[in-house]
């Protein structure tokens, strides 16, 4: 049994720094003169990397596995005519439901201790949130009337999975020939998400150091075939002093005839 999400995904504090990370300002220096990574929108370029011919013909449809408060989805409907975006965490994808109905959704962002600064998540206007629909739903365990996409987007999902094979595992059928997978991770192994034998990477082996990217290609070289890899940069900010700087791999596959 797939055991229940870690309560950060489900805490006003999870939710608050998942909206600020999809909806908030571009990351800015809070103080002059110090050093600053050159970040934008992740789940922006999380899509854009993966589809860069532009929009796809019309009935395209794509899918975003652990889709989170929403925001990569919505970027999918700038290319797809449909977009179906699951999360294990019920707090998220109502979160997300509210934005795709009024298209923005109030939150506070920490600013010290427990004080806090009012913000407001809001969809671009220029995207056609009535392609998006959203539901709660476990990557490990996929109901099995999605239908068939034309891609599908895992943004920093499989290191956080109990079982991430068996999430892979379901793609092949998911995709049809010619569909792109776009995979980001930064490969964050913990033994709070995901038992150490299901790791796919990170870890000694039998011929020596297992490396997570190696392991996607061995897993998925059966169907898919490796078209990109880039690194993509982002910043998840806790407070006005602390923000997470992390380097997300980003692999492009295409689904084999």
């Amino acid at each position: 049994m797939t055991p229940a999400p870690a309560p950060y995904y489900e805490s006003d504090r999870g939710l608050a720094e998942y909206l600020d990370f999809h909806y908030g300002p571009e990351p800015e220096p809070p103080f002059a003169g110090l050093p600053w990574p050159a970040v934008g929108n992740f789940p922006a370029r999380c899509v854009a990397a993966g589809l860069p011919g532009g929009p796809l013909p019309a009935g395209a449809r794509a899918l975003d596995l652990g889709c989170a408060v929403g925001r990569s989805a919505f970027e999918l409907a700038r290319y797809c005519s449909e977009v179906v975006g699951l999360d294990y965490s019920a707090r998220f994808i109502a979160a997300a439901r509210q934005l795709q109905t009024a298209g923005e959704l109030a939150y506070h962002r920490t600013d010290e201790g427990l004080l806090t600064l009012p913000a407001t998540a809001r969809v671009p206007a220029d995207i056609d949130r009535t392609r998006v629909r959203f539901a709660t739903g476990d990557a490990t365990a996929l109901p099995t009337d999605l239908g068939c996409f034309d891609v599908a987007l895992l943004a920093n999902l499989i290191d956080r999975l109990p079982d991430p094979r068996a999430c892979l595992a379901r793609l092949p059928g998911l995709l049809r020939p010619g569909a792109r997978l776009i995979l980001t991770s930064p490969y964050t192994w913990l033994a709070e998400y995901t038992p150490p034998d299901h790791w796919l990477g990170g870890r000694p082996g039998p011929t020596g150091p297992e490396s997570t990217h190696d392991a996607l290609r061995e897993a998925l070289a059966p169907h898919f075939e490796l078209v990109a890899t880039y690194n993509l940069p982002f910043l998840l900010r806790e407070h006005t002093r602390k923000y997470q700087f992390t380097i997300a791999e980003a692999t492009i596959w295409v689904r084999r005839d």
